[in-house]
C-alpha cells in the first residue's frame, strides 16, 4: 500500500491549492515543503479576479486590497481599463500563504519539512525519498527539480543572434497610502514597472525587464511612479526571481503531473499567474488517472496566457516596444477585450 494518496511536492500558493482541491475530494495528501513557516516571493501580489473566485471556492478570502482594473502608463500617456464584473485584490504573498497553509492543514492535509530528492516512477505510483504515494504533483516552481530529474525538461534554446531576451523579477514593498484602485502598468523604455495596493498604507513594485534591470534604474525613467514613492520608506528588502520562460515537454507522465510554474510559464507581465496555477491544481486532481486529459485541461487553462502573453512579450522585447503604449491608446476596446480574457 502507498503512504499516501497524492504526494504534492512545493508548498507554495499552487501547491497548497492542489492539496485543498485532493482533500475536497476525499484523498489522502502529503505535502514536501523544505522550507518552514510563512513563504514569501518576488511577485506582482494581484489577484485577477479569476483567482479570486477560485480562492472563494475553497472558501478561502485573504485580506487585501481590492483592484478594480488595469492601467498601462508611461511619461506620454495612459490608458485604464476597469473590470467590468467582480475586482480583484492585492494581497501580500504571504497573507496569501498564511491562508492556504491554514486551509490545507484544517482539511487534514500532512506537510514534510523535506526536499524532493529521489524521484522515481514504480508500477504503481511514484516513491520520492522513500515516500511512495499513488499520485505526484510537481508544484516546485519555476526551477522545477522534479521536471528536471524526469527529463521533462527541454534543453536550453539559445538565439540564432546571441541575444539574451530573458526576463527578470524584482519586488520591493513601500509604505505609502494606493493611490489607485487599479494595479498600474509603468512601461519604463526597457522595464516595465507594477504597481500593486496590498493594503491600506502598502504598495508592492515589481519590476520586470531583461537581466540587470534595477529597481532604482526603472524608478529614475518613471518619474511619475517616482513622485508617488518619493519620501516612503521601504518597507522589506529587495526579493528576485527569474529568468521566468520556462518551458516543459510534457506536463503528465504517467502518475506524475507538472502544476502551475513547473509546468512551463512565459512571463509575469499580464500578471494571471496565479489564476492559471490554481485552475491547473484543480484540473490535475479531476485527471489523476487520465494523463492526456491533464494535458487537454492544462492547453484549455493555459491557452489565453500563452497566446496573448508571448506575443505582448515579443513586442515588449522587440524594437517595437515605443510603440506598444501608443497602440494601446489608440484602441482602448481591444485593449480592455485582453484585460478582460486574462482576467476571468
Amino acid at each position: 500500500m502507498p503512504d499516501t494518496d497524492v504526494l504534492v511536492v512545493g508548498g507554495g500558493p499552487v501547491g497548497l491549492a492542489a492539496a485543498v482541491e485532493a482533500r475536497r475530494r476525499g484523498l489522502d495528501v502529503v505535502v514536501l515543503e523544505p522550507r518552514t513557516g510563512t513563504v514569501d516571493k518576488a511577485c506582482g501580489e494581484g489577484l485577477m479576479p479569476g483567482a479570486l473566485r477560485l480562492l472563494q471556492g475553497w472558501d478561502l478570502d485573504p485580506p487585501g486590497h481590492p483592484l478594480a482594473g488595469i492601467s498601462y502608463r508611461s511619461p506620454a500617456g495612459h490608458v485604464d481599463h476597469r473590470f467590468r464584473g467582480p475586482a480583484g485584490r492585492g494581497v501580500r504573498r504571504t497573507a496569501l500563504h498564511d491562508a492556504l497553509r491554514a486551509r490545507a492543514a484544517d482539511l487534514g492535509a500532512v506537510t514534510v519539512p523535506r526536499r524532493a530528492v529521489d524521484v522515481r516512477v514504480t508500477g504503481d505510483g511514484v516513491v520520492v525519498d522513500g515516500l511512495s504515494a499513488r499520485y505526484l504533483l510537481a508544484c516546485d516552481g519555476l526551477h522545477s527539480g522534479v521536471r528536471r530529474r524526469l527529463g521533462l525538461e527541454p534543453p536550453a534554446r539559445a538565439r540564432p543572434d546571441g541575444t539574451d531576451r530573458r526576463r527578470y523579477g524584482l519586488r520591493r514593498h513601500y509604505r505609502v497610502a494606493p493611490w489607485t484602485d487599479l494595479v498600474e502598468v509603468h512601461w519604463s523604455p526597457v522595464a516595465e514597472a507594477y504597481v500593486t495596493p496590498v493594503g491600506p498604507d502598502l504598495v508592492g513594485v515589481a519590476v520586470l525587464g531583461p537581466r540587470g534591470a534595477d529597481l532604482g534604474t526603472t524608478l529614475a525613467a518613471l518619474p511619475e511612479l517616482a513622485a508617488h514613492l518619493r519620501g516612503a520608506d521601504p518597507a522589506g528588502p529587495v526579493r528576485g526571481a527569474g529568468p521566468l520562460r520556462q518551458r516543459s515537454t510534457r506536463r503528465a507522465v504517467g502518475p506524475v503531473r507538472l502544476v502551475g510554474d513547473a509546468s512551463g510559464y512565459v512571463d509575469a507581465l499580464t500578471g494571471e499567474g496565479l489564476r492559471v496555477g490554481f485552475a491547473q491544481a484543480r484540473a490535475a486532481v479531476a485527471t489523476l488517472d487520465d494523463p492526456a486529459a491533464y494535458e487537454r485541461a492544462w492547453r484549455a487553462a493555459t491557452r489565453d496566457y500563452r497566446l496573448l502573453t508571448s506575443a505582448l512579450v515579443a513586442w515588449a522585447t522587440s524594437p517595437l516596444r515605443p510603440a506598444l503604449l501608443p497602440v494601446a491608446r489608440r484602441s482602448p476596446a481591444l485593449f480592455g477585450s485582453v484585460v478582460e480574457r486574462l482576467a476571468r
